[in-house]
C-alpha cells in the first residue's frame, strides 16, 4: 500500500504486507509514524535510490569565485550570485527556444555576462575561473552522508545539468566517484531540469520506479519539479528560500545532508 500524503492521507515507504512479515507491531508503527522515508530491511532498501542534484546540493558553487579572493576581494560573493543566476535563466531561456547548449558553453557566457556586468576584466581571470569549476568543492557533509547511505545498502547517484565532463572531474576531484553508482547528465536526453525527460533518465537508467526514488536537490525549482515527476523529495534549503508556488511539494526540508541518513532510514533506531 502507498498512499500519498499529499493528498491528505498516510504514505508508506513500502508493501506493508511485505513489512509485516519483516517487522514487530511495536517496530511496523514505528515505520508508520516516524519521521523516515525508508526505515525497513536492508532487503526492501536496495530497491530504493538516493538521487543527488550536483551543483548547489553536493558542490558548493561559492568555491570557484572563492579560490579567486586574491583578485576578487569581497567582490567573489556578487560574482557567485549573478554567475548561478543568469547559468539557470540560460538553461530555462534555451530549452524554452529548443535551442540546447551544454552546461559547459551556458555556464561559460553566464560567467561572460557577470564579469561584464560587475566590470572585472583582469587578465586570466576568466579561464582561472573556469578551470575551478571543475573542481569545486564539496559540502563538508556530503563524503560522509554518501558513505552511510552506501553502507545501508542504498543505490546513490547524481542527476545534474552538469556534462559528462564536468560531473566525472568534479566528482573525482572530491574523491566521492566511489560512493556514486550512477552519473547522469542531462546530455542524455538533450535538454535542461525540469523537463520530465530528465527526471525519467533516472529512472530509466537506475531500473528503480519513480516513487522508490528520494531525490535531493537544495533548488527549490528542482526539488518541486522532481515531486510533481512523482519521486519522493528531500529539498536540502541550504540557502533559507521560499516555498515555490508550483506543482509538487517536497516530503521533507532539511539544512544539510547531514539530515538526510536519518530521513531515508540509512541510520537505523528501531
Amino acid at each position: 500500500m502507498e498512499v500519498n500524503s499529499r493528498h491528505g492521507a498516510m504514505r508508506t515507504s513500502f508493501p506493508l504486507q511485505n513489512s509485516m512479515l519483516k517487522l514487530g507491531y511495536d517496530s511496523l508503527r514505528k515505520v508508520l509514524a516516524g519521521p523516515t522515508l525508508v526505515e525497513v530491511t536492508s532487503w526492501q532498501r536496495t530497491r530504493w535510490a538516493c538521487v543527488f542534484d550536483a551543483y548547489g546540493t553536493l558542490f558548493d558553487l561559492a568555491s570557484a569565485a572563492r579560490r579567486c579572493r586574491d583578485v576578487l576581494g569581497d567582490t567573489f560573493e556578487k560574482l557567485t550570485a549573478l554567475w548561478r543566476e543568469k547559468q539557470l535563466q540560460y538553461t530555462w531561456l534555451r530549452a524554452a527556444q529548443g535551442r540546447h547548449a551544454d552546461f559547459w558553453q551556458v555556464t561559460g557566457d553566464a560567467l561572460d555576462f557577470s564579469l561584464e556586468t560587475l566590470m572585472l576584466d583582469q587578465a586570466g581571470l576568466r579561464g582561472r575561473l573556469m578551470e575551478l569549476y571543475l573542481t569545486l568543492d564539496t559540502f563538508p557533509e556530503v563524503p560522509g552522508v554518501l558513505q552511510e547511505l552506501k553502507a545501508a545498502g542504498l543505490k546513490t547517484a547524481i542527476l545534474s545539468n552538469g556534462t559528462p565532463e564536468m560531473l566525472d572531474s568534479a566528482v573525482k576531484n572530491a574523491r566521492i566517484d566511489g560512493l556514486l553508482d550512477s552519473i547522469l547528465s542531462v546530455e542524455a536526453v538533450g535538454v535542461y531540469k525540469p523537463d520530465p525527460r530528465v527526471y525519467q533518465l533516472a529512472v530509466d537508467q537506475l531500473g528503480v520506479p519513480a516513487s522508490q526514488i528520494s531525490f535531493q536537490s537544495s533548488n527549490p525549482w528542482d526539488a518541486y519539479a522532481a515531486s510533481s515527476f512523482g519521486m519522493r523529495v528531500v529539498w536540502c534549503n541550504r540557502y533559507r528560500q521560499r516555498k515555490e508556488r508550483l506543482p509538487g511539494q517536497p516530503d521533507h526540508e532539511i539544512e544539510t545532508l547531514a539530515e538526510l541518513p536519518r530521513i531515508v532510514g540509512a541510520v537505523r533506531d528501531i
